[in-house]
């Protein structure tokens, strides 16, 4: 990676957004398999307007890895061991709401979680890399500085950006059912995704700055004119790609270095990375 007294951002691809080479100005430096606690993880490095940058592919190479079975806790570690504080998302949603039809960005500020089995936490107890028991605070689990910054960098490119809503994260790999997404829609939901969860939840729980900007490629069941298809979500985020890549590309940069109210890392985990 390049010399800088920056610290690095971390890039985190979901569907359609697989390759850091889109985004203008990035300059690739170096390609490696991360070695965590809880497995590998494929990274690209880079910089970005002289910012260091590493990205991974949530999905894996050839989007090979359904949201239920994404290693969650190894792609959180190992952003957070090669010295990276500030984490950007990225993510794939259906609309609750038909005032936001696909092809919106959306900034979303909360979460309602309604996955499965699946591992939520890195304080797993005794003999964890981080044993013990910490309950963490998840009142406000976006971080304000980069949601600052990106509503910033969309006003300053001219990009719409809603910049608020409720992610609500289901299990998947199944779309949801009509009744599904009115319930949801009840109780608050703005979108829809299957990987939200419990991505932010990790981050935060090893003190990084965390924000997610998602695409709605579809409305949700019961809402869209027929049967959703994963082809009709690939195509709304081929069709979008230059205004989430714009987006990023100006946002990127800046990450991390806005104020914000994030909980610190564990007492444990403070002065740098390494497992």
């Amino acid at each position: 990676m390049p010399t800088t007294d920056l610290a690095p951002v971390g890039l985190i691809g979901g569907t359609g957004i697989y390759d850091p080479g889109r985004l203008t100005g990035f300059v690739p430096t170096a390609s490696k398999v991360a070695d965590t606690p809880y497995g590998s993880v494929p990274l690209t490095g880079g910089e970005l307007g002289g910012r260091p940058l590493w990205f991974l592919n949530r999905h894996g190479p050839g989007h090979h890895v359904p949201p239920h079975r994404v290693n969650y806790r190894a792609n959180l570690w190992a952003l957070w061991q090669e010295g990276v504080r500030a984490v950007l998302a990225t993510a794939a949603v259906g609309s609750l709401e038909s005032a936001l039809p696909p092809g919106t960005l959306v900034l979303v500020d909360q979460f309602l979680d309604f996955t499965g089995p699946r591992t939520r936490t890195f304080f797993d107890g005794a003999g964890a890399p981080l044993p013990g028991v910490r309950h963490t605070d998840m009142t406000a689990p976006y971080c304000a500085g980069w949601r600052s910054v990106l509503m910033a960098a969309a006003e300053d490119g001219g990009i719409k950006l809603s910049p608020s809503g409720t992610y609500v994260c289901t299990e998947g790999p199944r779309f949801e059912t009509a009744a599904e997404i009115r319930a949801f829609h009840r109780l608050g939901g703005t979108v829809v995704g299957m990987t939200g969860v419990p991505e932010v939840v990790l981050a935060r729980e090893l003190g990084l700055c965390y924000a997610t900007v998602c695409l709605v490629t579809n409305l949700g069941a019961g809402l869209a004119p027929g049967p959703l298809t994963h082809e009709d979500v690939t195509t709304v985020v081929a069709a979008q790609q230059t205004e989430m890549t714009r987006l990023l590309s100006q946002a990127l940069p800046d990450g991390g270095r806005t104020a914000c109210f994030c909980p610190a890392a564990p007492d444990h985990l403070m002065g740098g990375g390494g497992t």
